[in-house]
C-alpha cells in the first residue's frame, strides 16, 4: 500500500535524529534554540521549586519562633539576620524602629507610616527577587510555540520549493519536509506547555508568600504601634 502512493520506507520511518539532520539550516536552527530554551525552562522549574518549597517552610516556621519569643529584641539579635523573606522583613521593621525612637517622637502617625512603608517595600524587594527568573518562563511560553511556527512554515516553504524543483507532487517529495516543519512546532510547544504551567503555579505560590509576609508586617506593625503608644511625646 505504501509503495503504491509513491512513499518512500524512510519517508515513514524517519527518527527525531534523522528529522533534525535533514533538515534546513534555519529549521535546525529553530529546533536547536527551542531545545535549549527547554533545557533552561526545566532547570529553572526544578530549582525553584525546590527554592520556593524551603522557602515557604523556614518562613513557617521563623514566623512561628518569633510569635512564641517574649522579647523582641532578644529573638532579632539572635535570628534577624538570616537569609529569609520574614527575616528581613523583622529587620527592616527593627531598623526603622531605632531611627525612629532615637529622638524624642514628635509625630506618631508619621513614624506609624514609615515602619510600615519600610517593611512593606521589603516585602515587595523580597518577592521580586524570587521571581526574577520566571520572566524567561513566561517569555518561553509565549514565544516557543511562534518560534516553532516560524519552523513550520519554513519547512513546508522548503517542500513547495521541492515540488517546484523536481516538477513531483508525490508526498515522497513532500513528506521530508513536512515532518521537519512539524517537528519544528512540537518542539516549541514542548518548551512552551511545561513554562506555561509553571509560571501560573509558581506565580499563584508566590503570590500567597507575598500575602503571608504583609499579614506578617502588618502583625509586626501592630506590636510596633503599641510600643508607640507607651512612649511619651
Amino acid at each position: 500500500m505504501i509503495d503504491t502512493m509513491g512513499i518512500s520506507p524512510d519517508a515513514v520511518t524517519l527518527s527525531p535524529l534523522k528529522l533534525f539532520l535533514e533538515a534546513d539550516l534555519v529549521v535546525k536552527a529553530v529546533m536547536i534554540g527551542l531545545a535549549l530554551a527547554s533545557i533552561w525552562t526545566w532547570t529553572i522549574i526544578i530549582s525553584f521549586a525546590l527554592k520556593i518549597g524551603k522557602t515557604v517552610r523556614e518562613n513557617s516556621a521563623f514566623e512561628q519562633d518569633f510569635w512564641k519569643a517574649g522579647d523582641i529584641d532578644a529573638f532579632y539579635k539572635a535570628r534577624g539576620h538570616e537569609k529569609l523573606p520574614s527575616a528581613r522583613v523583622l529587620a527592616s521593621g527593627v531598623a526603622e524602629w531605632r531611627r525612629t525612637t532615637k529622638g524624642r517622637i514628635t509625630d506618631r502617625d508619621g513614624a506609624r507610616q514609615r515602619l510600615a512603608t519600610a517593611m512593606h517595600s521589603t516585602v515587595g524587594h523580597e518577592i521580586d527577587t524570587l521571581a526574577d527568573r520566571l520572566n524567561f518562563l513566561a517569555t518561553v511560553g509565549s514565544v516557543a510555540p511562534f518560534v516553532g511556527l516560524f519552523g513550520t512554515v519554513w519547512g513546508i516553504m522548503r517542500s513547495f520549493t521541492a515540488i517546484a524543483a523536481e516538477q513531483n507532487s508525490s508526498l515522497a517529495v513532500v513528506a521530508p519536509g513536512i515532518a521537519e516543519a512539524l517537528f519544528a512546532t512540537a518542539i516549541g510547544l514542548f518548551a512552551a506547555i511545561p513554562a506555561v504551567i509553571a509560571y501560573n503555579r509558581f506565580s499563584h505560590r508566590l503570590n500567597k508568600l507575598e500575602g503571608r509576609l504583609f499579614r506578617f508586617s502588618d502583625a509586626f506593625h501592630g506590636e510596633l504601634s503599641r510600643e508607640l503608644e507607651k512612649d511619651p511625646i
